[in-house]
């Protein structure tokens, strides 16, 4: 297998250390090269929008930065990473925080983590940038609202209705329409990193509290039930639709015949005048419409997220409608409030008579609650601005395939940015280059990448296979991760690999992934409670978990490999603690 690919980056020779942590969730399968080239290579819009954040707050100014690649984040053997070395620079800089408590965010509790101390450059500390930065905070934390998101909320829903017929655009109109989301995307991916980071600030402020007072398990109470939460909007909708399902026998009966097909039956049961199945169908474009941007993998413009083929979501809703109505996410969300509101009080209490301590701790919270909401519907809105250039260069792909220039329309993404115009005046010239990428790419998704390095990662060749033997465990083993979401609860446990195939997945039981990103969140809505090999107190799994009310455990290592499918588990969220009570008969 060759060890060089066409969408991996050059390593930063001034910022070493990458990371899979965080960067596992966005985009957890290879990038695609028209992904890494369009998004996240050298001078590309992400890579862009993430230096512009740093600058915009005062981390780093842009000579800081190395031109020649990326600094923010990198691919390697098709793998995308995040850049630690950059990141922990905030946490140096910034008063009162430090690279370890930035560590936690990210990497959670990952063994192998090199220490800052064996990285630490004598540039790092820099007196003005903190200053700067202390400023700008300061700012941050006093607002209340986020109009800015609401905006760019609306304009790139105008865009997207103002779409122009793809199908009457010429070859090289769809990649000059593509293109013109860059300067879009590097202004939205600017404002994510910026409200990213100031969620995460506004939780270590709130953890900080907390410990200082002896109760730090109540800084996952605090934050959760914000409400008005991008990533979990897909989820209610879904089971708005499991309801209906659920309720009518005739909506029943065409799921039980299994979801392939499904909406076709339904739609004959509606022009026969079945009410409920025309409901239901209604209800389903309606979702398609409003989250057809989202789904599995849904930075990767390769991926087939709900908008190109919406299975996954179905199956969804056929694992929803055997839950009782009690499981309703908006009796969840609300108990999760209640419990937020008490611990609000309690903190409160505690910190009377304390000034200082008790500002610190009201402007975290705020912080907490407005960032985290937040930071979902920045991502919401890169998504979104994602999905317009997925349509455009899908339908260039169904264009060569018709022409037989291509096997299948996702071969199209095997192509890099600047390979694009060529391609679109001579595609015969790609078609074998496309077979021999995909052939490679497609092999690299039965490679484990190394969860951290040191600059360059060991050639792919020496990386591990998938599915190597993990020492299952027994009956009193203890698991231990990162508080995501509190409570206590005991059920079956269900190891999911496939959010598109969650068949065994009841409800009440204990839902064990090995990542999660928004395409996983339906599943949530059944599950007793969440475990996940890794995540850190400001991933996907976390805020959503807290928004439904689940308790979460996240960075159990090697948890979806090594806790047997069907035993009797506790999963403690408030602890993060994972206790193996009973094998499964």
């Amino acid at each position: 297998m060759a060890d060089t690919w066409i969408a991996d980056d050059l390593p930063s020779e001034r910022y070493r250390l990458y990371s899979r942590a965080n960067a596992g969730e966005v985009m957890p399968d290879p990038v695609s090269p028209l992904s890494a080239s369009y998004l996240f290579g050298t001078n590309a819009p992400c890579e862009m929008g993430w230096r512009d954040a740093y600058v915009e707050y005062g981390s780093m100014t842009y000579d800081e930065f190395e031109a020649d690649r990326p600094n923010t984040v990198a691919v390697f053997g098709g793998y995308f990473f995040l850049n630690m070395s950059a990141t922990r620079i905030f946490g140096v800089r910034m008063p009162g925080m430090t690279p370890e408590m930035v560590d936690l965010q990210y990497f959670g509790d990952m063994p192998g983590i090199t220490p800052y101390a064996d990285e630490a450059r004598p540039t790092d500390v820099n007196p003005e940038r903190s200053a700067q930065m202390g400023v700008y905070f300061a700012g941050a934390l006093a607002k209340v609202d986020l109009p800015d998101l609401r905006a760019d909320r609306e304009s790139v829903d105008r865009l997207a209705a103002r779409r122009p017929d793809l199908s009457e655009l010429t070859e090289q109109e769809l990649v000059d329409h593509a293109r013109s989301f860059m300067p879009l995307q590097r202004r939205l991916f600017c404002r994510h990193i910026i409200v990213s980071t100031l969620a995460g600030f506004g939780l270590s402020m709130v953890s900080g509290v907390c410990g200082a007072i002896g109760r730090p398990e109540l800084a996952m109470t605090l934050v959760a039930g914000v409400g008005d939460v991008d990533s979990a909007a897909p989820s209610w909708a879904l089971w708005e639709l499991g309801r209906i399902a659920r309720r009518s026998p005739s909506v029943t009966k065409a799921f039980d015949s299994g979801p392939p097909g499904t909406i076709a039956r339904l739609d004959e049961l509606a022009v026969a005048g079945d009410e409920n199945a025309a409901a239901f169908v209604a209800r389903w474009h309606r979702f398609l419409h409003l989250f057809g941007a989202r789904g599995l993998n849904e930075w990767e413009l390769r991926s087939r997220v709900w908008g190109v083929d919406p299975a996954s979501a179905l199956a969804a809703v056929d694992r929803m409608r055997f839950a009782d109505d009690i499981e309703s996410p908006q009796e969840r969300t609300e108990r999760r409030v209640a419990e937020r509101e008490e611990a609000t009080a309690f903190v409160r209490t505690a910190l009377d008579g304390d000034a200082e301590a008790l500002g610190t701790f009201e402007a975290g919270l705020n912080a907490a609650l407005l960032y985290n909401a937040g930071r979902e519907r920045t991502k919401t809105n890169c998504i979104k601005a994602v999905h317009e250039v997925r349509l455009a260069v899908r339908e260039l792909g169904r264009r060569m395939v018709a022409a037989g220039h291509l096997a299948t329309i996702e071969q199209v993404f095997m192509l890099v940015d600047r390979e694009l115009d060529a391609f679109v005046r001579d595609p015969a010239a790609f078609s074998d280059l496309v077979a021999e990428r995909e052939a490679y790419y497609l092999a690299l998704f039965d490679r484990v990448p190394p969860f951290v390095t040191d600059g360059a990662p060991p050639p792919v060749s020496e990386w591990p296979r998938k599915g190597g033997a993990v020492a299952a465990s027994v009956p009193g083993t203890v698991l231990t991760g990162i508080a995501g979401c509190p409570g206590k609860v005991i059920g079956r446990a269900r190891v999911v690999l496939d959010p598109g195939d969650p068949r065994g997945l009841e409800p009440g039981e204990v839902l064990v992934a090995p990542f999660t990103d928004p395409s996983w969140t339906p599943l949530f809505v059944t599950a007793a409670a969440v475990v996940v090999d890794v995540g850190a107190q400001i991933t996907h799994a976390v805020i959503v978990s807290r928004e439904l009310g689940l308790p979460c455990v996240v960075s159990v290592t090697g948890a979806s490999r090594s806790i047997p499918d069907g035993a009797l588990v506790e999963v403690d969220g408030s602890a993060g603690t994972v206790t193996v009570l009973e094998l499964p008969a």
